[in-house]
């Protein structure tokens, strides 16, 4: 037998188990973007109806993570699922569930930050009460909120954080741990910087209407081109001039903010941790 006859074997061996790899990962792709459709469904389903516009009242605490966790899946896992399909083709075999684990990770990092952002607001509507009302202090607190959100985009951090997430094989090289565990270890500190890269967009999300699906799609979109168009300072440079046309507005001319649910003049109800 000739060595190339003999290699055929071995050739068509490693092809078979790069193409298994490779469904594998498409299905883990494919899974995260069925959880994230599952997730927008969910989503859609309990926010009808709740949109008060800037500042919706979040609702008790037990809702609340439970909508915010079904929201953070429903926005992030398009943008994150390159980077867990890489971690699944690192790993391999070796550890089944790390892939799952890197996931929880990063989803657990969302979740603590829901718990944060749960928290400001509630100590702000105690403190503050009527003075955040809409017709007070309210409109140019979310207002500025923007405008801050598109100045965040152009700053070092908001390029490191961004950078991170559209580079996984770095990310990964340079936080590897061994196992499942260290499979959440990874997932949560990779949550950890897209919070430094998407938090501001978050508090925009806040400012025009967390429970508005309008306002969550056209934040999830922004974060996807950020995430993943080749032109990376272009997609920065287009976000921040969108939320600062929409800060402008909104302390010029709310009325003019196409989608946006104007409150009534009670107190910001975002400050509020009742149901």
């Amino acid at each position: 037998m000739t060595a190339v006859e003999e290699a055929r074997p071995v050739a068509s061996g490693g092809l078979r188990v790069a193409f298994a790899a490779a469904r594998v990962r498409l299905g883990l792709v494919l899974t995260l973007f069925m959880l994230s459709g599952l997730g927008w469904w969910w989503t859609l389903d309990q926010m009808r109806g709740m949109d008060s516009g800037p500042w919706t009242a979040l609702g008790t605490f037990g809702w609340f993570l439970g909508v915010w966790v079904v929201m953070m899946a429903a926005m992030m896992f398009p943008s994150v699922a390159p980077t867990v399909a890489l971690y699944a083709r690192m790993t391999r075999s070796r550890w089944p569930l790390a892939p799952a684990a890197f996931t929880a990770g990063y989803l657990l990092t969302w979740t603590a930050t829901g718990v944060v952002a749960f928290a400001i607001a509630d100590a702000a509507g105690r403190l503050a009460g009527d003075r955040l009302a809409w017709d007070h202090a309210g409109r140019p607190i979310a207002g500025l909120t923007l405008v801050v959100a598109a100045v965040y985009e152009l700053t070092p951090l908001k390029n490191v954080c961004l950078g991170k997430c559209r580079s996984p094989l770095g990310f990964l090289l340079g936080s590897w741990r061994e196992g499942w565990q260290g499979g959440l270890r990874m997932g949560a500190k990779n949550g950890a910087w897209c919070v430094g890269c998407c938090w501001a967009l978050m508090a925009a999300l806040f400012a025009l209407g967390v429970m508005s699906i309008t306002w969550m799609a056209v934040v999830a979109g922004l974060i996807a081109v950020e995430k993943t168009v080749p032109w990376r300072r272009t997609a920065t440079f287009g976000t921040a001039l969108v939320l600062l046309a929409l800060g402008v507005l909104l302390l010029a001319a709310p009325q003019a903010v196409p989608g946006l649910t104007e409150p009534t003049g009670a107190p910001m109800p975002m400050m509020s941790g009742g149901s």
